[in-house]
């Protein structure tokens, strides 16, 4: 039986986006709750990147994309890319 693949989106760091956004951003379109957020926005300033979760292609490239927007939306330069897990 073949499943479907998974993909991770991850937050990639920059030194414009405040910390608080990218809490925001991984509340808003990822469901994380603020102490997990907290943990992900710390892996992505401090190893410059973070997972913000693991979904199936379409979904992964939904809240990437969504994600993208709203950074625009707010003048921020946050980037997120989206890889198949192996």
């Amino acid at each position: 039986v073949d499943f479907p693949s998974f993909y991770r989106v991850i937050l990639l760091n920059d030194d414009f986006t405040p910390k608080d956004f990218v809490v925001l951003v991984l509340q808003k379109i990822f469901n994380k709750n603020e102490t997990e957020a907290t943990h992900i926005m710390l892996q992505v300033h401090q190893k410059g990147a973070g997972i913000a979760g693991i979904y199936s292609f379409e979904i992964a490239e939904t809240k990437a994309f969504q994600c993208q927007q709203l950074a625009k939306q707010n003048k921020y330069p946050l980037k997120c890319t989206v890889e198949k897990v192996v």
